[in-house]
């Protein structure tokens, strides 16, 4: 495949910005929006520990485990546990190695008696049961595996005992290269969400953006692919919190990739400065780039053939015209 100078500069800086650490969500971490990287409101993270991934997940079938895992007949089962639904927030920090896992621990066992938080259950170490039931089947969090010694599990809630009251999960491990990682999910029933939360979905609120309408055929954009190595598809229509809109037309993308089951795409989301933060564009742009690449695994694609990046306005040109706000798709 000949690459021009442009397309190849392209593609570099778009690898770039992916390589460097902005958020990617991947198949089993993806949720309907990632909101920031930020403490939630109702539990404050350690303070010698970076927030490197947050993802939220609405309306959803939980399982709060309040008992050691055990492995029978082939399916991880704990000694108790209680199903909720609500919305599941989940974070993951990565804490500095000056510290110890049991450092981290006790400092969550402090913030649970001054918020008169209940604890419902812990453990630690090899109490709590098998680390990559933890990591793999619990949490489908590879990051969280490590030795069963070098970890810690604590379930809580808020005080007043209410069915409406966030339930609260912790895991902590520190793995076999000495970094250590607390995991947090909060499960909030209805109502209850984290005001912060609440008003960073409302910051991106947007008038929708009218979706074009694309004849091009599964096969025609195949081959603008493999010569291009990126293209940009036709504009979608996304709703106010950055979801497509439905019906939306993603046969000629199914069929170009159907029909080459080796190619494997990053979903890549563009948006152009307009005054917002940053942060804000770069959530916003993620957003969209999963949207429509649970679109596409809806449509039957596997999951692990594409990846979703939102660059924001970090990439503002193409080769057409009026392209700064866009979806591209780019070879892996």
């Amino acid at each position: 495949m000949i690459c021009t100078t442009y397309q190849f500069a392209r593609r570099l800086l778009l690898l770039v910005i992916l390589v460097l650490g902005f958020p990617v969500v991947s198949a089993a971490q993806s949720g309907e929006l990632v909101v920031g990287f930020s403490d939630h409101s109702l539990v404050a993270g350690f303070a010698d520990s970076e927030i490197i991934e947050r993802e939220l997940n609405r309306d959803s079938n939980y399982r709060i485990i309040l008992g050691a895992l055990e492995r029978v007949r082939g399916e991880v089962i704990p000694e108790d546990f209680k199903r909720l639904k609500g919305d599941v927030t989940k974070i993951t920090y990565e804490v500095s190695q000056e510290f110890t896992g049991e450092d981290v621990y006790e400092f969550y066992q402090q913030q649970l008696t001054a918020k008169n938080y209940e604890l419902l259950y812990s453990c630690g170490g090899r109490e709590c049961g098998s680390s990559n039931y933890w990591a793999n089947d619990i949490f489908r969090n590879r990051i969280l595996y490590g030795p069963e010694r070098n970890q810690y599990f604590t379930a809580f809630r808020a005080s007043s005992a209410l069915e409406s009251d966030p339930y609260f999960s912790l895991y902590i491990i520190t793995r076999v290269n000495r970094r250590i990682y607390a995991y947090l999910e909060i499960v909030e029933p209805a109502g209850t969400q984290d005001p912060e939360q609440i008003a960073m979905v409302a910051e991106i609120v947007e008038p929708p953006i009218v979706a074009a309408q694309s004849s091009e055929s599964g096969l025609n954009l195949l081959q603008r692919l493999r010569e291009q190595g990126s293209v940009v598809l036709p504009a979608f229509s996304f709703q106010s919190n950055n979801r497509l809109t439905v019906p939306v037309d993603v046969e000629p993308l199914v069929s170009a990739l159907n029909s080459d089951q080796a190619l494997s795409i990053y979903v890549v989301a563009h948006l152009k400065q307009d005054g917002q933060s940053l942060q804000n564009l770069m959530q916003r742009s993620l957003a969209r780039a999963n949207s429509l690449r649970q679109a596409l695994i809806t449509a039957g694609i596997e999951a692990q053939r594409i990846e979703a990046a939102g660059v924001g306005p970090l990439a503002p040109y193409c080769a057409s015209d009026n392209c700064e706000e866009r979806i591209e798709i780019v070879l892996r």
